[in-house]
Order: structure tokens, then C-alpha cells, then sequence
């Protein structure tokens, strides 16, 4: 008799356990953030990038160059725009951004931030939680580590020769 008290609990717990959708993003961003101006900052390794968000079609502005001129690469251009896609709003901002420092993967990901930062400022209250939670609003720290005297970079040493 136990045995079936324990099978109708595992099919209780099946039943109720199908009813769960396997998207980590249900419900991030709505696309009902306010359409006003915003500004954000936003750093990696040692790019600095300044962000101004202005309503308009979605147009993108990098030092006077187009997204696809400025960044070729459609794996950089997604992570650029990743805090838009995630709320939702793609075609309801205009970026402008001026950046200027570091390699193309520290810029992508200090307009990245900006981004995020911007749409923060914009509307707080309805793009936190779903920035917050998808780690756009958290500034990368790593940096290169500084080279070390008696070694050829910061860790290589130079080669050993027993004898």
C-alpha cells in the first residue's frame, strides 16, 4: 500500500512540473519602457564608451560610423545591441556613441554597459530587474596584469637551464 502513495505522489509531481517553460527570460522586458533621452558610461579593460539614447528608429551612430561599419562582425554587433533586445525595444531608440580606447572586443563591451546604463536611467523602475539579472548592468574588472621585473611577461619566466 505504501508503494502506491508513492507512485501517485510522483505523478502528482510530474504533472505539476510540466506546467514550467524552459525560457530563463519569461517576462524579461516588456517593451513598455518610457521613450525619453538617457545617457550611460561604460568601461572595459581600457575602452570608454559614452552613450546617448534619443528616441527615433533604431539607428546606430559610433564616431560618425554606422554599427556595421564600425563593428563587421555580427558576433560584436549582437552584443552591442543586447540590452535593447532583451527589453524589448528594438526601432524605439537612436544611439549615438563615442568611444575611444582598447581592441574592438573592449569597445563592444563597454557600449554594452553603456547601453544597459542608459535604458537604466531611462526607466528605472520597469529595466532594472531584467538588466540586473542578465549581468548588463555589472562592469567587467578584468584587466591586463602588469608585467613583473626578472620575468618576460607577467607570468613567463624565462627558460630554465639545469646545467
Amino acid at each position: 500500500m505504501a508503494e502506491n502513495t508513492k507512485n501517485s505522489a510522483v505523478q502528482e509531481t510530474e504533472e505539476e512540473l510540466t506546467n514550467y517553460t524552459t525560457e530563463t527570460n519569461a517576462g524579461a522586458g516588456t517593451g513598455t519602457s518610457a521613450i525619453e533621452p538617457g545617457y550611460g558610461t561604460g568601461r572595459r579593460k581600457e575602452a570608454v564608451a559614452r552613450v546617448r539614447l534619443v528616441p527615433g528608429s533604431g539607428k546606430w551612430t559610433i564616431n560618425g560610423r554606422t554599427l556595421e561599419e564600425y563593428f563587421p562582425s555580427k558576433l560584436l554587433q549582437r552584443e552591442v545591441n543586447s540590452p535593447i533586445v532583451l527589453l524589448k525595444l528594438e526601432g524605439k531608440f537612436d544611439a549615438i556613441v563615442l568611444v575611444d580606447g582598447g581592441g574592438t572586443t573592449g569597445q563592444a563591451g563597454a557600449i554594452r554597459l553603456g547601453v544597459a546604463r542608459a535604458l537604466n536611467a531611462i526607466d528605472r523602475d520597469a529595466n532594472r530587474a531584467a538588466l540586473k539579472k542578465a549581468g548588463f548592468l555589472t562592469r567587467d574588472a578584468r584587466v591586463v596584469e602588469r608585467k613583473k621585473a626578472g620575468l618576460h611577461k607577467a607570468r613567463r619566466a624565462p627558460q630554465f637551464s639545469k646545467r
